[in-house]
C-alpha cells in the first residue's frame, strides 16, 4: 500500500493477517503493518474477539486461525476485483468526459 493512500477498516485487517501469517511478535506487526500501538493493540482485540487470530503463550507470537486465513483468501478476491472495477469506472468517467466536451465546443 502508497504511503497517504487511505486504509479502511478491511485493509488494515488483512495487513494484519498478512503479517500475523509469518508468526510475529507484537511489535513486528506494529511496524509492517505501519500502525500506532494504540490501533494495532484495538484491531488485535477485535481480532482475536472474532476468531481471526490467536496469540501462542509458549512463543509470544499471533498466528492465523483457519478462519483468518479464510477471511484473508476472501479479501485478496475482493481487493482484485475492486481495482478492476475501479478501473472500469475510471474508463467510463473518462469517455463521458470527452463525450461532455465534445457537446460544449
Amino acid at each position: 500500500m502508497d504511503l497517504g493512500t487511505y486504509r479502511g477498516k478491511l485493509d488494515i485487517i488483512a495487513d494484519i493477517l498478512t503479517v500475523a501469517s509469518r508468526k510475529p511478535k507484537k511489535t513486528q506487526i506494529m511496524y509492517q503493518a505501519n500502525l500506532s500501538f494504540r490501533v494495532l493493540q484495538k484491531y488485535l482485540a477485535e481480532m482475536s474477539g472474532a476468531s481471526l487470530i490467536c496469540f501462542e503463550d509458549e512463543t509470544q507470537c499471533y498466528d492465523l486461525t483457519s478462519k483468518g486465513k479464510e477471511f484473508l483468501e476472501a479479501y485478496l478476491q475482493y481487493s482484485k476485483s475492486n481495482r478492476h472495477a475501479e478501473k472500469i469506472i475510471g474508463e467510463v468517467n473518462s469517455k463521458k468526459q470527452t463525450l461532455e466536451k465534445l457537446f460544449n465546443q
